[in-house]
């Protein structure tokens, strides 16, 4: 089979090559005249860079896991597993400032559009969630799928087939973490009704475009730590939260603030119940005073739903422990292991203590609901943890 290549864009310019090697791996190569890196793995003052077996982690991670994988691979007729093919077809448009395309001139360079809109032609989103890259209809403030051109300034996330409750708790999970962090620590949200999908979403503004349009760098650290996504999509669990730390203080532009902003974060994400902040679920942000952590989101309650891991998704201080094992004194440790002063800890705590009071009328329950209802359940799960990590 002839390894095929395509051409890799930083900010919509020509920034080097992507090929197959005849081993069965891939190899990045700079363009000449690139000066600036693509990616925190993908050193510059390094001009190629070889992965042995498969597309680099850091392309790989470009690509989605599961619904809007399946719909592009059935639209244009490759095989799931082809994570190459798959980017020649939609990765002109990833998230974050990279795309990849194929050469002009190239074998099937001049195929057919994809012209299904559920596949969003030309652009690719990771993640394993169903989702879609979508406009908005300023005339009637509906939302309808991207087409291959133009501004795509917003994801919608649906519920899945198996879990009718997904885009109502990440709805309440952003809506309560805002209020412990800060609503500028949380991606920007709305509710919305999605045309052609014909179905209420989570509408989320993108932090990796300008609002007019400017494409910004952001790595999640699954491509940070190149870790293979694995057939299983597992690889995003391999890994430790001291590592998200250690790569903190490596390329963060405010290695300090961006390790405090970590470590309030992981309080709250286990105050919520969220087992599955795993590595693709944080991620490094281009800002104008260099990267910097981006804002919180995929938040959910993941211990709402029976039969799932409540194993929370990365290791700490070594142990892989079960949510209601992380307690105040393993949060102390860590932070402390990641070079966070005991000041800063404590006040962390006992900020985090007065929020959750404020916050409190955020997850009462509805008048009228049962008391195994959807808020019962979740504002349970918070309350079981705020008594044990907070004391409140």
């Amino acid at each position: 089979m002839n390894q095929r290549t395509a051409e890799v864009l930083f900010k919509d310019k020509v920034a080097g090559t992507l090929e197959e090697t005849a081993s069965g791996g891939t190899r990045f190569i700079y363009a000449k005249d690139t000066a600036t890196p693509l990616a925190c793995c993908l050193p510059v003052v390094r001009r190629e860079h070889e992965w042995a077996q498969g597309l680099h982690p850091f392309f790989q991670h470009l690509g989605p896991e599961g619904w809007l994988r399946e719909q592009q691979a059935r639209v244009a007729h490759i095989a799931e597993e082809d994570d190459f093919g798959l980017l020649l077809r939609y990765g002109a448009d990833c998230i974050g400032a990279v795309g990849v395309r194929r050469p002009a001139g190239s074998p099937g360079h001049d195929l057919a559009p994809i012209a299904e809109a559920t596949a969003n032609p030309g652009r690719t989103i990771s993640g394993i969630q169903r989702k879609l890259l979508v406009i908005k209809d300023q005339a009637t403030g509906s939302f309808t799928p991207a087409g291959a051109e133009g501004f795509a300034p917003y994801i919608a996330k649906f519920n899945s087939e198996r879990i009718d409750s997904l885009v109502r708790n990440e709805s309440l999970s952003l809506r309560w973490s805002a209020e412990l962090l800060g609503k500028e620590e949380v991606t920007t949200f709305a509710l919305g009704q999605v045309a052609v999908v014909n179905e209420l979403a989570l509408i989320v503004t993108r932090f990796d475009r300008k609002s007019d349009g400017t494409k910004l760098r952001l790595e999640d650290f699954a491509q940070i730590l190149c870790k293979p996504r694995g057939q299983d999509f597992g690889g995003k669990y391999d890994a430790a939260y001291e590592d998200i730390a250690a790569v903190i203080k490596e390329h963060s532009a405010r290695p300090e603030i961006d390790l405090a902003r970590f470590f309030r974060r992981l309080i709250v994400f286990v105050l919520a119940g969220n087992c599955d902040a795993h590595l693709k679920n944080f991620s490094l942000l281009e800002t104008d005073a260099g990267l910097r952590l981006s804002p919180a989101y995929d938040v959910v309650n993941s211990a709402l739903y029976d039969g799932f891991d409540q194993t929370i998704a990365l290791s700490i201080n070594g142990k892989n422990l079960h949510l209601d094992q992380v307690t105040r004194r393993q949060l102390e440790k860590f932070g402390t292991s990641i070079g966070l002063s005991r000041q800063l800890i404590s006040q962390t705590f006992t900020d985090l203590q007065a929020k959750v009071k404020r916050a409190q009328g955020i997850l009462k329950p509805p008048q009228g609901e049962a008391p195994d209802g959807f808020v019962h359940r979740y504002s349970e799960i918070v309350s079981r943890a705020c008594l044990r990590i907070l004391k409140e």
